[in-house]
């Protein structure tokens, strides 16, 4: 049984272990930052904040089954074990990187400019079809949610999938680190992050550096459509996918069935077979092709990888459908990129009723924010919406992009105040209406109003 002590954590990251002889070698499984989340066993992680600081919680998370607490500073009126450090997330990155080394399964790491989560819950959910599978949560991707999640790990564990989310240049090589994935599965280089990462090439070059962190035998999953990846040679083995004939696996005889699945046939040189995943959006058989290569190399058997696939579900806030008499909303309103929402709008286009997209600002686009917000514009125009709302500073430029192209029945507002009372006027019986935009943007509100209205 793989297992963590308090003694073992303070030797690990070099802290000072603060309690009673008797409590330095009890039970530590799992670690969580929210108090609101501890399980029995539990080691807290106290983590300091501009608004809310960690250690004000530690009596709550032992009162909870804490097991410890990792803390950055003498923890008042405390006798349960804690180990002082002098930085906690440091410290829990170090608790990470040495825990994942003591599991000899096949960890599977997810990364990308686009489609990381939807990649990679369908990856774990066709392993789920054989192997008991640790996923990442929702999208706790970064330097902190990942050593959170490899230290869930336990013995029950026969894989594990692990998204790896970044913003700038040496940050991937942070969480690879941790990660050492032996198969590394990348859904796209595309324009995100900008601000940062300046162009494409530094996309590529900050994505990349995952695979310095992989063994010989370790295996790279790449996109073979997108021009960046295709051309890409990671120095060691490659798989491709697609829809293009030269790639090893293929996606063929695409069918949306409206909001409820989606449908395609598998090519690969060892077989041929039908798929259906049963959720929105064209972008899931592209994003099942890994998902599939994964399932091979593990062993799994065509009809384990199609029971996989069907059991898949959307996380909340990407493509989930919610549908009653009055409309259907389909809310992806945790992040947007040009090219998801290029993708959702293409998807939007193929559904039957009156279509209604509600955009607002995709951020972190640096100084190419302007001409991407309006190519998102000019593709709403190319999808034939029936109406495009638009709020936000940036979002003003997809108006400009669809009404520049000959586009009519657009509006845009400044704030989401005035969007959000001014719905009841814009929707109407039977809509089939999108929301999409940065997650910082907060558009949940909007979905949330959207959902009232259809009770």
């Amino acid at each position: 049984m793989k297992h963590l002590t308090p003694q073992i954590i303070a030797d690990i990251t070099g802290g000072e272990y603060i309690g009673c002889d008797e409590d330095r070698n009890v039970h530590v499984q799992g670690a969580v930052r929210d108090h609101r989340e501890v399980a029995p066993g539990n080691l807290f992680i106290c983590i300091p904040g501009a608004r809310v600081d960690g250690h004000a919680f530690a009596h709550s998370a032992f009162e909870a089954g804490a097991a410890c607490c990792l803390a950055e500073r003498v923890l008042m009126d405390v006798t349960e074990p804690y180990v002082i450090v002098k930085s906690t997330l440091e410290a829990v990155k170090t608790l990470g990187r040495y825990y994942r080394g003591l599991f000899n399964i096949p960890v599977i790491g997810i990364t990308g400019s686009v489609g990381k989560t939807t990649a990679k819950e369908l990856v774990a959910s066709t392993l789920g079809a054989r192997f008991g599978v640790l996923k990442t949560p929702e999208n706790l991707n970064n330097e902190l949610g990942v050593p959170l999640t490899l230290l869930a790990l336990t013995d029950q564990h026969e894989a594990a999938v692990i998204e790896m989310g970044i913003s700038d240049f040496g940050e991937m090589s942070v969480l690879a680190e941790m990660v050492r994935p032996d198969i590394l599965v990348m859904t796209t280089i595309g324009p995100a992050h900008l601000d940062a990462l300046g162009d494409l090439d530094g996309v590529l070059k900050a994505k990349t550096e995952a695979f310095l962190y992989m063994q010989a035998s370790g295996i790279g999953i790449l996109n073979g459509d997108d021009e960046f990846l295709r051309k890409y040679d990671p120095g060691l083995r490659k798989i491709t996918f697609g829809q293009g004939r030269g790639n090893d696996f293929r996606a063929e005889n695409i069918c949306v069935e409206g909001t409820a699945a989606v449908s395609c046939d598998i090519v690969s040189a060892q077989s041929r077979f039908r798929v259906t995943i049963p959720a929105f959006g064209e972008h899931l058989a592209m994003m099942a092709l890994p998902a599939v290569a994964v399932g091979r190399l593990l062993g799994m058997s065509d009809e384990e990888i199609t029971r996989g696939l069907k059991a898949y579900t959307p996380v909340g806030g990407r493509s989930n459908v919610k549908k009653t008499g009055s409309l259907t909303l389909i809310d992806d309103c945790y992040n947007a990129s040009p090219t998801s929402v290029k993708a959702a709008l293409k998807s939007l286009s193929g559904l039957s009723g009156r279509r209604v997209a509600i955009l607002g600002d995709m951020l972190e686009l640096g100084d190419y924010a302007d001409g991407l917000h309006r190519e998102v514009g000019e593709a709403a125009y190319q999808h034939a919406l029936d109406l495009l709302i638009c709020c936000g500073d940036q979002a003003k430029r997809i108006y400009d992009g669809f009404t520049g192209t000959g586009g009519i029945g657009a509006r845009y507002f400044e704030t989401k105040a005035a969007l959000i009372a001014e719905l009841p006027k814009l929707i109407e019986k039977d809509d089939i209406v999108l929301v999409k935009a940065s997650h910082s943007m907060g558009f949940s509100e909007i979905a949330d109003h959207l959902a009232d209205m259809m009770i």
